[in-house]
């Protein structure tokens, strides 16, 4: 049995700063508790080197009786989560600084982060549920840190439907326990087709159910909106962002990697979800006045576009590269959007935005880029994340899953302008302007800017990055 733990570096840096700074934090005086954030900036950034040094030696591997895989879809889920734990810690930073749980919400950030890298790696039923915990337990918190009554609401919302969906998967992981006799990703796809078909049927869906959870696709939506406008927008930017990530990688390896295609029809169960969480996610954005909400709908039908390459797992050779290049180009968008509105904490609604462009041009900026990248209008990275999960669509034979998607996509245009057009709009009271547009800090603005920069710097950089995604998925 493989046992190296080098191979898990970049979770083992998170994991050992969490509890280093749960440490430290008990000690430490309140106006000194920013340390943490140093000590999680530290350990991401010593993430990104030790997955740099992974995808340069060719690394691949499993380790712990093949429990967690090192190949080319967690070398992507590591540079994504760390890429965005780092953005978050810039979004976070004004809100946070001098609370006197400060080194509690650093705490909680990096040990979501390493639930979601969990996620991301899991080639065992039983490390994907640890996974979900780890990451979903530690955002319960978050959703509530604030301790108002509309976070705590949000929080409360957030762990009924959490529960719920965990014990669900939870059974889901036992029922294919039952049929496949193993956990092992390799033991389910050798064993499942012999399986009576209802069991492993009813399986499945149990534990995607967990997984849509995680990713806030449909059906398993209903807490995102609520969450994302109850909770503080840093929190808000985290749980529509970092989840995601691990949540859909692991759905597509579990469909990869233990679902043999003749099994259940699998294929067609996630074309239809996927239909399902865009265009839901879609209608319920059009009329929504504030902006948290609306991104938090927008991130639902996000979520639709990228379950389109799980639904063509096993039929294109482009879905894999697709997967892995959308999720990190919609991480530095969304991002980007949400620091934002991090940025202007008194902008809640879309009308308040009235006049930014000209009191505030970078991050008026910074909102059109995003936006119109959420979009997918090129060159931002988004645009070429949808025309390779499109093409890979077309390819598996969903050509009508494609089309709608491209609907979608147009449709969706319509929600992002109305944000937009405020913003150019004359800004009418000053007193007003100077109130609701007044900022937060700079940490957050510039976060803002280097997602932007980002998002167009990997879209621009699509030829070189696109390679990197298509290494063979370990068993």
């Amino acid at each position: 049995m493989n046992r190296n733990l080098t191979a898990l570096l970049p979770e083992i840096c998170l994991v050992g700063a969490a509890v280093t700074g749960l440490l430290a934090g008990s000690w430490l005086p309140r106006h000194r508790q920013w340390s943490v954030a140093v000590l999680a900036a530290a350990a991401a950034l010593a993430g990104l080197a030790a997955t740099a040094h992974t995808l340069a030696a060719d690394g691949e591997q499993t380790v712990f009786s093949a429990a967690f895989a090192v190949d080319a879809a967690t070398g992507a889920a590591r540079l994504a989560v760390l890429i965005t734990l780092l953005l978050l810690l810039a979004v976070s930073a004004p809100g946070v600084r001098g609370h006197r749980r400060e080194s509690e919400y650093w705490v909680l950030l990096m040990l979501s982060a390493a639930g979601t890298l969990a996620l991301a790696g899991a080639n065992d039923l039983l490390m994907l549920f640890a996974g979900y915990l780890l990451a979903s337990v530690p955002a319960y918190a978050l959703a509530g840190f604030a301790k108002d009554a509309r976070g705590v609401e949000a929080a409360l919302k957030y762990y009924l439907l959490g529960a719920l969906f965990g014990v669900v998967m939870l059974g889901g992981v036992a029922l294919m326990y039952g049929a496949g006799r193993g956990t092992g990703y390799r033991q389910l796809h050798t064993a499942l087709p012999a399986a009576p078909y209802g069991v492993v049927a009813v399986g499945l869906v149990a534990v995607l159910a967990g997984l849509l959870f995680k990713s806030g696709a449909a059906p398993a939506h209903f807490w995102m909106p609520d969450v994302a406008d109850g909770a503080a927008a840093p929190v808000a930017a985290f749980v529509t962002t970092l989840p995601k990530i691990g949540a859909l990688i692991a759905v597509y390896r579990l469909l990869h990697q233990a679902m043999p295609a003749d099994t259940v029809d699998w294929p067609l169960l996630l074309a239809v979800l996927a239909a399902a969480s865009m265009t839901l996610g879609n209608l319920a954005a059009f009329f929504q006045t504030s902006a948290t909400r609306l991104l938090a709908y927008s991130a639902v039908s996000q979520a639709g576009y990228l379950l389109m390459a799980a639904a063509v797992a096993t039929r294109s050779e482009l879905a894999q590269q697709g997967l892995l290049f959308y999720l990190p180009a919609y991480a530095l968008t969304n991002l980007g959007a949400f620091a934002v509105v991090a940025e202007l904490p008194h902008a809640r609604r879309l009308e308040d935005y009235r006049g930014l462009a000209r009191r505030r041009p970078a991050l008026a900026a910074v909102l059109v880029v995003c936006l119109l990248g959420l979009v997918g209008t090129p060159p931002t990275a988004v645009f070429i994340g949808k025309l390779e999960v499109f093409s890979a669509a077309v390819d598996g034979g969903y050509t009508w899953l494609a089309v709608l998607a491209a609907v979608n996509t147009v449709a969706s245009l319509f929600y992002y302008l109305r944000w937009l057009a405020p913003c150019f709009r004359p800004a009418g009271d000053e007193d007003r302007l100077r109130t609701v547009l007044a900022p937060s800090g700079t940490w957050a603005a510039a976060a803002a800017c280097a997602a932007a920069t980002g998002s167009l710097v990997l879209g621009l950089a699509a030829g070189a990055a696109l390679p990197l995604a298509d290494g063979p998925l370990l068993r």
